[in-house]
């Protein structure tokens, strides 16, 4: 130690570090890079970005985020998908707040709508009362104290993006 200088660097390696420094380290990231970080910003799971990329046209699925089973999905593949607290229904929520018939889901073509089915409690889209709604990627479906993501095939999405 001289002076109080300890680890100082001799003056002609001084220019070199900070030329260094000012070297571009820009970095650029793949398309479905950001939209994995995307995913993940709005409570997307890696397992859940993964079952939604692996779904065939005309599918879909249906994430629960709010309620007793928050995780559990549920796939949308044919053309009627029944919800209720019904033992037969095809999704089974099993809460007061949910009507034995409650919804169902109905396929037309690639796309999915949901319908009311007289519900004491009611059917929500994005927060609005329906009776009946056309489904977008990534809204909210509101059956009793369940709420569920919508997430539409991305082949699908794709293809009506053309």
């Amino acid at each position: 130690m001289v002076d109080g200088q300890q680890g100082a660097q001799p003056q002609e390696n001084a220019g070199e570090s900070s030329s260094a420094a000012r070297a571009d380290t820009t970095a650029h990231f793949a398309e479905d890079f950001k939209a994995q970080l995307a995913a993940l910003e709005k409570g997307i799971s890696l397992d859940e970005q993964e079952a939604i990329q692996a779904l065939p046209s005309g599918s879909a699925l249906l994430v629960v985020r709010r309620g007793p089973n928050v995780g559990a999905r549920f796939l949308l593949d044919g053309d009627v998908t029944t919800v209720g607290r019904h033992p037969e229904s095809d999704i089974f929520l099993d809460d007061v707040t949910v009507s034995r018939r409650h919804a169902e889901f109905l396929r037309v073509g690639t796309s999915f709508q949901v319908r009311d089915l007289g519900s004491m409690n009611g059917t929500y889209f994005d927060s609005v009362r329906i009776e009946q709604a056309l489904l977008t990627d990534g809204a909210e479906v509101q059956v009793g104290k369940f709420r569920l993501t919508f997430y539409a095939s991305r082949l699908d999405l794709a293809a009506a993006s053309r």
